[in-house]
């Protein structure tokens, strides 16, 4: 059998992993995160190809944020050029997101650089219980926050909410870039 490529090999790892931590079986982890077990098979040996919102009901259901399923161990120094690192692109959006720098097990942050084109807006699930997202736009407008409270934000505006509820992110310009900081408690 030939070996999975090395993103689905840290996905595949990371999944076996953190399921072992938290001492569930693959059937437990399916029903909790709302996969059929045969999903997740193919996922824990490498075989699957998971979007982003699963990898994100995965991290829900293991109680873990989405960089501790997709991110590798970092090394102690890193650079990672403009335009590059791992992209995550969203099944129904026009919505793109370099995952720069995940947190420890005892700093539980991620931080994103977001890029949002107008036309297609990003709905996001809630996250782990105590996330609180903090995001800062570094060009064009967009409109962001949980449901019910989306704010309007342009170059240089911050923005807190929590992550732990759904939300939502909208681009209102052509090349709508942002910071995104996911903390995690």
């Amino acid at each position: 059998m030939s070996q999975p490529a090395a993103p689905l090999a840290a996905i595949a790892a990371a999944l076996r992993r953190e399921r072992e931590r938290v001492g569930i079986s693959l059937a437990e982890l399916a029903r909790r995160a709302g996969l059929a077990k045969s999903t997740l098979s193919q996922l824990e040996n490498g075989t699957g190809n998971p979007s982003i919102e699963t990898l994100w009901s995965l991290g829900v259901a293991l109680g873990v944020p989405f960089s501790r399923l997709v991110e590798p161990p970092a090394p102690a120094v890193r650079v990672i050029r403009a335009g590059a690192g791992p992209r995550l692109r969203a099944d129904h959006a026009d919505f793109a997101a370099a995952l720069l720098a995940a947190g420890s097990a005892h700093a539980r942050r991620d931080l994103y650089v977001m890029e949002l084109e107008p036309g297609q807006p990003r709905d996001a699930e809630a996250h782990i219980p105590g996330s609180v997202e903090h995001l800062v736009v570094a060009a064009g407008r967009l409109v962001a926050g949980p449901d019910g409270d989306h704010v309007e934000l342009g170059p240089g505006d911050y923005l807190a909410f929590p992550g732990d509820v759904p939300h939502h992110y909208e681009a209102l310009e052509p090349g709508t870039w942002a910071v995104l900081v996911m903390e995690h408690s």
